[in-house]
């Protein structure tokens, strides 16, 4: 029976520290790993535009000996041109993978329901599973655990938030999220969260303040105001969340050793600071590195014989 990766939620905390495992072994010895999907082929259905995403399943996957076919918005026009339906059952019939990444979590949902492979949520507006792990597996880098750990989210609510509240409660770690009036997380995203915290013991603090959320927190985390799909709102996001920056000032209230994390592309002035950014607290760029091996690991469990 094949498995899909649409969700945190299809995880159970084995499973997760199998990949971090893997992700391990893959960092220390790429060669080791190089013919794993040999013959293999990915394919990549976009309907919003990609940096990290594109690259690293990419590269991944020509580093594990497979190819990969990057199919754009334009040439597929998924649910317009074509039915959900009839795209995953053709695309099946060719590649061993797909990754998806759409707008509503709902094309998801159904390109997994039709494809007979496994397909991988390469973000919705619900999810984003792949960046989650990644994030996961690099403070587990440079904290060495994560059941001790608070995370403290600063921002918008959204998918990527959605996504660490799973995977914090899941993996036994604390998370902090503010969030201004109206932008919090949804209430059945913090209900199944705080399900899932009760067996792991993970405390999920929900808040207005920003200053509450970083004061015990190890690691400080940031995302955009304004997702891809709500450009709209960008001007009036900007005066609703100014006191939510992650600048000098609110990292005065925090350790001074405090990890700096961001999922990108970084608004720079925005949600963030140029000085943060490049100050000696950030692991940005190690976290965005991450997501190609945590990738390449969820490539194997999933395409390959593990």
């Amino acid at each position: 029976m094949k498995k899909d990766l649409l969700s945190i939620g299809d995880l159970n905390l084995a499973q997760i520290n199998s990949i971090f495992k893997l992700c391990k072994q893959l960092k220390k010895n790429k060669k080791k790993f190089a013919k794993s999907l040999a013959g293999k082929t990915l394919a990549l259905v976009f309907q919003k535009p990609s940096n990290r995403t594109r690259v690293s399943f990419e590269v991944g996957m020509y580093q594990l000996g497979g190819n990969s076919l990057y199919l754009s918005p334009q040439e597929i026009n998924l649910g317009v041109r074509e039915t959900i339906g009839d795209v995953a059952r053709t695309i099946s019939r060719y590649v061993d993978g797909i990754v998806l990444r759409t707008f509503e979590h709902k094309n998801c949902l159904d390109m997994a329901e039709a494809a007979t492979v496994p397909v991988i949520n390469g973000l919705t507006d619900f999810s984003h599973p792949c960046q989650a792990l990644a994030d996961l597996f690099t403070i587990k880098e440079k904290l060495k655990e994560l059941k001790k750990v608070t995370l403290a989210y600063v921002g918008d609510g959204n998918n990527v938030c959605n996504s660490l509240l799973f995977a914090a409660a899941k993996t036994g770690m604390n998370i902090s999220v503010a969030t201004p009036k109206g932008y919090a997380p949804a209430d059945g995203v913090v209900k199944l969260s705080q399900a899932a915290a009760k067996e792991t013991g993970s405390r999920i603090v929900i808040t207005e303040d920003p200053v509450s959320a970083v004061k015990n927190a190890q690691v400080i985390y940031t995302d955009v105001w304004a997702s891809m799909g709500q450009e709209e709102e960008v001007n009036k996001r900007k005066v609703i969340f100014k006191d939510f920056q992650i600048n000098a000032k609110l990292l005065a209230n925090a350790a001074k050793n405090i990890l700096v994390m961001h999922c990108l592309p970084a608004h720079r002035g925005e949600e963030i600071t140029d000085e943060v950014m490049e100050s000696r607290n950030s692991i940005v760029f190690d976290q965005a590195e991450n997501r190609m091996h945590v990738q390449k690991a969820i490539l194997i469990k999933l395409l390959g014989s593990h």
